[in-house]
């Protein structure tokens, strides 16, 4: 192991998205805001802003034009990136009226698992996805895809490898800039992972790749580990470990943060990230949606900053 170790490596905060969509509490834009505020003290130039989807199907998201308005705001709003999730043509043009310059959008490589989600197969999705992504080239701005139940599906079951890369390829013809591979309901083991990106370093710059593990049998970090070991530089992480799934059973909250952080720099491997920073965002909107981190890491930072 440990043959291609890298030197650096970015970690996308997707907490106050994918974080928060799922959980219970809906909470107050003026909350939202503060917790991206102390997100963007922690060195952290990636975190993913809001989903402009149907407040109706997931009312966490609801005030998403009003919030990237008050983001855009900020003073220090052109030092980051804030891409903003969006599903159809409707919500590209409510992220593009707000000022939006970098969107996601997602598939997934399982049909049944798309039509649970977004009432489509995979190949409807991407007809749909077309559209946007013109638009988008047109307009200047950049596209990030994410690619679910890359590993694994709550209907089913285990996906192959030439599933995940036929979805690969379809992003890749829509000119995306970066591809977020994810381990959905978080069933991928070390293996799995290490075998599918060297199947799929055949047909996509690893560059380009990014890995998105839920902790949910507590292997997130055994998967980064072998992610990290075939060359990948670029990890979703959601701060405290918050968040999940709506449309995936027994997906739970994506891989910390904090664990990811600390493995990182244990191994020498440069983030930028201030780990006491980190810890007071998390520490934030813990408290606001009452949960308690699931995060080794995040419980260690507790006792030594409390």
């Amino acid at each position: 192991m440990f043959q291609k170790l890298i030197k650096e490596a970015r970690i996308v905060e997707v907490g106050p998205r994918d974080g928060l969509q799922n959980e219970k509490v809906c909470l107050s834009l003026e909350d939202k805001l503060e917790y991206i505020r102390l997100l963007s003290l922690t060195g952290l130039r990636t975190i993913e802003a809001t989903s402009f989807v149907r407040g109706d199907k997931i009312p966490q998201m609801a005030d998403a034009e009003e919030l990237f308005t008050r983001l855009k705001k900020t003073k220090t709003f052109s030092d980051f990136h804030y891409p903003c999730l969006v599903p159809n043509i409707k919500g590209y043009e409510l992220a593009k009226a707000v000022g939006v310059k970098e969107i996601s959008l997602f598939s997934a490589t399982s049909d049944q698992f798309t039509r649970k989600n977004i009432n489509c197969t995979i190949d409807e999705s991407f007809e749909r996805m077309q559209q946007v992504a013109t638009m988008a080239k047109a307009d200047g701005i950049k596209i990030r895809a994410y690619i679910s139940t890359a590993f694994g599906c709550p209907y089913a079951g285990e996906m192959k490898v030439s599933e995940l890369i036929h979805v690969v390829e379809k992003f890749l013809a829509l000119d995306v800039y970066e591809l977020s591979i994810g381990d959905t309901i978080g069933v991928a083991n070390p293996k799995q992972v290490y075998d599918s990106i060297t199947e799929l370093e055949k047909s996509v710059d690893l560059k380009k790749v990014a890995m998105h593990f839920h902790d949910t049998r507590g292997m997130g970090l055994a998967n980064i580990l072998a992610s990290l070991e075939k060359g990948i530089s670029i990890f979703d992480a959601s701060s405290g470990g918050l968040g999940g799934c709506p449309y995936a059973f027994g997906a739970t909250g994506n891989v910390a943060t904090e664990d990811v952080l600390y493995l990182l720099h244990s191994l020498g491997v440069k983030t930028g990230v201030d780990e006491q920073k980190l810890y007071q965002a998390s520490s934030f909107i813990l408290e606001k949606t009452g949960k308690v981190s699931p995060s080794k890491y995040f419980q260690f930072l507790q006792k030594k900053y409390s």
